[in-house]
């Protein structure tokens, strides 16, 4: 595999034949559109103290955003099993409230998503909650600009990221199919998530993950700003 790291203007639009021309675009949300990491940071330390338990540095819990909230508390923190709901109860509670006001849009991600949006489909796929995805890109004014925006149910304690890219195909395909897609993300889920549906991923690196993260989980390129993806996907 030949590894590209593509900032505008280092490579001719189209030149990635593999990734150009899609006729949908799944994107991540949490490290790739927007930047949670603060109200993540606040609404988990808060939820960990309302059960006693010591919080924990900005620095650890970075490194836990990606997977879903009852996988990062039972398989990564290793919290008491019998904490889980109630510190999940805490966190969303605090998130709902704060988390919209805490988070930003990444520089350059309004204009990207202005430049794609009538050239190819887009889409969202997050191991967020559905309704608390769709809500944040709401406040966020981004929500206008994907056709679908998918992400676990609520009550939902596990769900793959391959199993959102899934239902995210799948909601696109009942409108129109889809023959050529390409998943963009900050983190290996999503890489491997794409992978078993057999849509390469475009790494960026702006978010949590690592360049040594995305290259190891098999990214088909790296980009390290919003405005070398056109030129990437050929759009």
């Amino acid at each position: 595999m030949v590894w590209r790291v593509i900032d505008p203007g280092t490579e001719p639009a189209g030149s990635a034949t593999d990734l150009a021309h899609p006729d949908a675009v799944l994107f991540d949300l949490d490290g790739t559109l927007i930047d949670s990491r603060a109200a993540f940071v606040h609404a988990m330390n808060h939820a960990l103290e309302a059960v006693g338990l010591s919080p924990r540095t900005a620095a650890e819990l970075h490194g836990y955003l990606g997977p879903p909230i009852h996988e990062t508390l039972t398989e990564h923190m290793r919290v008491p099993d019998e904490l889980v709901e109630a510190i999940v109860a805490g966190y969303r509670e605090h998130y709902a409230a704060h988390g919209a006001a805490e988070t930003t849009v990444y520089p350059g991600i309004a204009e990207l998503l202005k430049r794609l949006h009538g050239r190819t489909r887009l889409a969202v796929a997050t191991s967020k909650p559905e309704p608390t995805a769709a809500q944040m890109l709401h406040e966020l004014g981004l929500d206008a600009f994907f056709e679908t925006i998918c992400g676990p149910r609520l009550e939902a304690t596990s769900e793959p990221k391959a199993a959102t890219v899934g239902r995210t195909l799948k909601t696109l395909t009942q409108r129109a199919a889809v023959r050529r897609a390409v998943m963009v993300g900050d983190r290996l889920y999503d890489v491997i998530g794409a992978r078993e549906h057999g849509l390469p991923t475009i790494g960026v690196l702006w978010g949590v993950g690592s360049e040594a993260e995305l290259r190891a989980a098999g990214a088909a390129a790296l980009v390290a700003s919003p405005g070398a993806l056109p030129a990437l996907l050929g759009l």
